[in-house]
């Protein structure tokens, strides 16, 4: 497999993560959002929406949209499971890596912040003012989440599951601009538990080839 991503984007993040917690080998293939890589016609001619990740499987089906991978890996390689066997339970980690990926994550990724600056004029101060506002209200609707649900190691039970392949990748961004975790013990205890796994260590950011930071 072909992973086309971005050492920085928490979308991508979650791919990798995923795919050291099953141990699935995959090549590495780095598209610089920051220089405009994924808007240039080499990488425009393989992805429609230009974003990454894009995962590319072993017979050349090309896959995106983070939640869509990593749900397609969870079903072609199921061991171990990333999300419960449970309807109920599959709801409910399904709604906990939807609060961060589709209410948290869109109001703050790199387009939405270049937008801001560039088009609509707006100081880094204040730019940095509105991700910190959006990471914090959308974590602590998170944390009211997960006060509703049984204690657990992870977000949801006793190992990993794709709920928590969101929170990670959102709480490294979110220490890049300050944003305050004060006062969120079970989404803070999560994020803890999940670092002294190897998987999550050897997915960040800072392990990355193409990695300037």
């Amino acid at each position: 497999m072909k992973l086309y991503n971005y050492f920085r984007s928490s979308a991508s993040f979650r791919v990798r993560i995923a795919l050291k917690l099953k141990g699935l080998p995959y090549d590495y293939l780095p598209v610089h959002l920051a220089k405009g890589e994924h808007k240039q016609q080499a990488y425009a001619a393989l992805s429609a929406e230009q974003l990454v990740p894009m995962l590319e499987t072993d017979d050349g089906q090309r896959l995106s949209q983070s939640m869509a991978i990593i749900e397609y890996l969870d079903e072609t390689y199921p061991e171990p499971a990333l999300l419960p066997a449970d309807a109920l339970g599959r709801a409910r980690v399904r709604a906990l890596a939807q609060a961060i990926a589709c209410e948290i994550h869109p109001l703050n990724n790199l387009r939405v912040l270049k937008y801001l600056v560039r088009e609509m004029g707006v100081s880094d101060e204040a730019k940095n003012t509105w991700y910190r506002h959006w990471v914090r209200t959308g974590l602590e609707a998170f944390e009211r989440q997960l006060a509703g649900l049984p204690a657990a190691t992870y977000c949801y039970g006793e190992t990993p599951t794709l709920a928590d392949c969101c929170l990670v990748p959102q709480i490294f961004n979110g220490q890049r601009f300050d944003v305050n975790f004060d006062g969120l013990p079970r989404t803070m205890g999560a994020f803890e538990a999940c670092m002294k796994l190897d998987a999550f260590e050897q997915a960040q950011p800072s392990a990355c080839p193409d990695n300037e930071a």
